[in-house]
């Protein structure tokens, strides 16, 4: 008795079994390199974020977060800006020669030329990663007659002026970091982009 083989049947069976391995392989891969692209949180958390300032009073402070950090935007006040002349023979970098900001920001007031009143700036303390309270009050008897508004570190006694420049003598080493930033209208800012 001889067993004919069907080769139709065979080269239907190879086949099949190819294309249902193929679709396995398809199933493994996809998630594995779909792992090599960061996740949807994770870009949201890198994302810039847009901020309204238009209800921001001249004087006033606002927070917001980028990055998991909290970012301040500042309203300074002409007579902030005058104070912050007062004292630069206090800080240690009061050019900002060593400090991180965007090129636009490199100047005594560390703020873009077209809108030099507001002021945005990382709020983390560049010597332990804390955040340092709000101190607009002039000459307050916790900080001394010198005290022409700015910002103080509870953790370790550091202090900044209204542009983040950091004064002598205290643990934190350099100035507040300015990130990048742009104005996409005359009231709306996006923090994380600048191009």
């Amino acid at each position: 008795m001889t067993n004919q083989v069907d080769n139709s049947k065979r080269r239907f069976l190879t086949l099949a079994t190819g294309a249902v391995g193929g679709v396995a392989v398809v199933g493994v891969a996809t998630p594995f390199i779909a792992s090599f692209f960061p996740s949807e949180r994770a870009k949201a958390a890198g994302a810039p974020v847009e901020v309204d300032i238009s209800k921001l009073e001249p004087g006033q402070k606002i927070d917001v977060e980028w990055r998991g950090k909290p970012v301040w935007v500042v309203n300074r006040t002409k007579e902030m800006i005058d104070n912050m002349a007062k004292i630069e023979g206090k800080l240690v970098d009061p050019a900002s020669a060593k400090s991180e900001q965007p090129e636009y920001a490199n100047n005594k007031l560390r703020s873009r030329a077209d809108h030099a009143n507001i002021w945005i700036a990382l709020g983390v303390c560049t010597h332990l990663g804390c955040s340092p309270s709000f101190r607009p009050d002039l000459a307050p008897a916790d900080l001394g007659a010198d005290w022409v508004g700015g910002f103080y570190c509870p953790c370790h006694g550091s202090k900044f002026d209204l542009a983040g420049r950091v004064y002598s003598g205290v643990p934190a080493p350099t100035n507040l970091v300015i990130p990048p930033y742009k104005y996409l209208t005359a009231t709306t800012v996006r923090v994380g982009e600048d191009n």
